[in-house]
Formats: structure tokens, sequence, C-alpha cells
């Protein structure tokens, strides 16, 4: 009983992830894949990539890299397999997913879009990446030194807490031809 629940969790979980990136219908990283599958059912992280990885292996998911980040969509393969296999889905999960993908989409387009990051380069030199993506798309991307890690992280924060006023002044002073 226990090894026949597990397969049909397994089939269940497969279809869910193929489910979810056909509804979506764009490229996504795997840590927002997660976010949404582990919303919708509860499932560990290194089950999720078991899953994943055998998904990729079966062609059903394409992945690539962009940005520095592999990205995760539905094959042809992918969406002909669903069709197939989309009664496996009960219909309280479906039910919930579709619920669940405009609001979790709406935090990682949010998420996505203002990001910073700080690479140590020595004890004492950082470089923080500020930049704003949309749909998909660097519009944005300052790179700048800290002398310390507090710095790097203040600068960070606020630019994560600030960048839709710190975007046009910086627009605004490259624009002005008087400094």
């Amino acid at each position: 009983m226990e090894e026949n629940y597990n397969s049909n969790s397994l089939a269940e979980n497969k279809v869910l992830i193929l489910y979810t990136l056909n509804t979506i219908n764009r490229e996504i990283t795997d840590t927002d894949l997660f976010k949404i599958i582990s919303t919708i059912n509860n499932i560990n992280y290194f089950y999720f990539r078991d899953i994943l990885v055998d998904l990729v292996e079966s062609k059903l998911v394409g992945t690539y890299t962009k940005e520095e980040q592999n990205v995760y969509e539905i094959t042809t393969e992918g969406k002909n397999s669903l069709e197939l296999t989309i009664d496996i889905l009960p219909g309280i999960i479906k039910l919930k997913a579709d619920n669940i993908f405009k609001q979790q989409l709406l935090t990682i387009a949010d998420e996505e879009s203002i990001s910073a990051e700080f690479i140590p380069e020595s004890e004492n030199d950082y470089t923080v990446k500020c930049k704003i993506v949309e749909n998909n798309k660097t519009i944005f991307e300052i790179r700048t030194f800290a002398g310390s890690n507090e710095q790097a992280k203040k600068i960070s924060d606020n630019w994560r807490r600030n960048a839709k006023k710190i975007y046009p002044q910086v627009i605004n002073l490259l624009n002005n031809e008087q400094v």
C-alpha cells in the first residue's frame, strides 16, 4: 500500500509541475517554481529537485541559463504528456493551484523586478550589484564597491527598499546635461 501511495504521489507531483509550468506559460527559476509547488502541495525541496531533474532528463521540461540563473519551461513533449496524464491530478489540487498561481506569480514578479546582491572580493572589499528586471529583461543594473560587509548590506537593503525612488533619480541625472 505504501509503495502504491508513493508512486501515486510521485506521479501527482510530476503532473503538478507540468501543470504549473504549462499554466504560467513562461520560464521560471527552480526556486520560484518550488515556492509555487510547495504552496500547492506540501513537498520538500530535495524531493522536488529529484522530480524536476527527472522531468528534465525525460525532456518533458527544458532548462537553460539566463542571466546567470537556470530557468525552466515546459517542452512540447511535456505538454503532450500533460494532456495524457492531467486526470492523475485531483481536482482539489488543480483548484488550489489555479487560485495560488495568480497570487504567487505577482509576488515572484515583484521579487524578480528589484534585486541586490553583494559579493566579497577580499576581506574588506565587496562588489554590490543592484538591478531591475522587467519581463525577464534587465532594464537597469549598477555595480559599486563597498568597503565593508556592513556597508554592502546597507547598500543592498537600501536598494531593495527604495529602488522605485532611486532609479528615476539616476536616470534623470544621466539624462541631464548639466549636473
